[in-house]
């Protein structure tokens, strides 16, 4: 079976980390993508395309897949046309039944077994994956009946969605989704839907329900919500390089990795999870509060607190205080730098995306 990963689009609600795609931010010393496609290559789905857009540098990044247990083919989308039209790109290398996944699944091992065995079941032609949400009208949501999959809702109103059940950004198809998508009597950014909701009516469709969720990575914020996934599964591997060097008096709580190279400079404090990448420098009395995720050749400079934050590579810092935050890849500080994270009032904590105010819906929030 051959999976296709959707990640073309310009990433816009990711500014200002948007220079790639979001699905090539660092999490644990690779880009999300590739736990997607490591989890894909553990249910033997060796065969693999990757829709990328057209000044992505995704094919450079992760290559030709051999490091990762897979072969990957890239087929660029030459302008964001939605993710139908991303679809419609593969069809030429498409040979039977295929999955379609979001590049920012991390949990795509377990999903996707799970998928594949509801397909085995009750031998349905489109598997979708979903979980309960309370604010269903965010959402793609699924109509059901007797169990089947009929319909998905786009953004309903209010009081009208028809469950409470958004997908996920997974899918199986039979190759002949292709024709039902070309016979739309119209294309447009949201057609991948509409080429779902006539497939539906012809066919039978089946639904995984997962306990948990992994974002869509829809916003900068939600790079927490993944890290902390990642934390949790099998991928993460506490440990101490050989060749690291620990100075004296460095606490260290929880689990920790520490990459090749890296130096944890006297009176340090770590509280786990974390993940110190290779080359990473840390400067004497520091703390680091966990979940954080600290990527290659990353320095910090003396008395530096971290809380909760995530460093891409060659970012550095001078004393002062990171919290809730995500720093690009090499960001400078100036020494004494400290950001605010909760409001005053602890409620909760909006950001403006694309000129609309959002609720994060976290209550501690730094900078970006």
């Amino acid at each position: 079976m051959q999976a296709v990963i959707i990640a073309a689009g310009e990433s816009s609600r990711f500014w200002p980390l948007n220079q790639g795609h979001k699905s090539q931010i660092k999490l644990l010393g690779k880009p999300i993508i590739a736990w997607t496609i490591k989890g894909l290559a553990e249910n033997n789905i060796t065969d693999i395309i990757v829709v990328h857009g057209a000044a992505s540098t995704l094919p450079a990044e992760l290559g030709d897949g051999k490091d990762l247990g897979c072969t990957i083919f890239y087929v660029s989308q030459e302008q964001p046309l939605g993710t139908g039209n991303a679809l419609w790109q593969t069809r030429d290398l498409i040979r039977g039944s295929f999955l379609v996944v979001w590049p920012s699944k991390v949990n795509t091992k377990a999903m996707v077994e799970e998928m594949l065995l509801k397909q085995q079941q009750e031998g349905a032609d489109m598997v979708m994956v979903g979980t309960e949400t309370k604010t269903p009208w965010d959402y793609g949501v699924a109509r059901l009946d007797a169990g089947k999959v009929k319909e998905i809702v786009e953004n309903p109103s209010q009081g009208k969605e028809p469950s409470n059940i958004k997908t996920l950004g997974a899918y199986f198809f039979k190759q002949d989704f292709f024709s039902y998508y070309a016979g739309l009597s119209r294309h447009h950014e949201a057609d991948f839907i509409d080429a779902i909701n006539w497939y539906l009516k012809e066919k039978t469709g089946s639904l995984v329900m997962l306990k948990g969720d992994v974002p869509a990575l829809k916003y900068l914020w939600e790079l927490f919500s993944v890290l902390q996934a990642l934390f949790e599964s099998s991928y993460f591997k506490p440990g101490i390089a050989s060749s690291a060097r620990i100075g004296t008096n460095v606490i260290m709580e929880g689990p920790v990795y520490i990459g090749e190279n890296a130096v944890i400079k006297a009176n340090t404090v770590i509280e786990g999870p974390a993940y110190i990448g290779p080359g990473c420098e840390i400067g004497y009395g520091n703390v680091l509060r966990g979940p954080i995720n600290i990527e290659q050749n990353v320095k910090t400079g003396a008395f530096c607190e971290i809380k909760h934050s995530i460093f891409q590579e060659g970012a550095h810092t001078h004393s002062g205080y990171f919290g809730d935050s995500i720093i690009g890849s090499n960001c400078r500080f100036g020494t004494g730098f400290i950001s605010a994270n909760k409001r005053i009032d602890r409620g909760t904590i909006a950001c403006e995306v694309k000129g609309k105010k959002l609720d994060t819906k976290l209550q501690a929030f730094g900078f970006v």
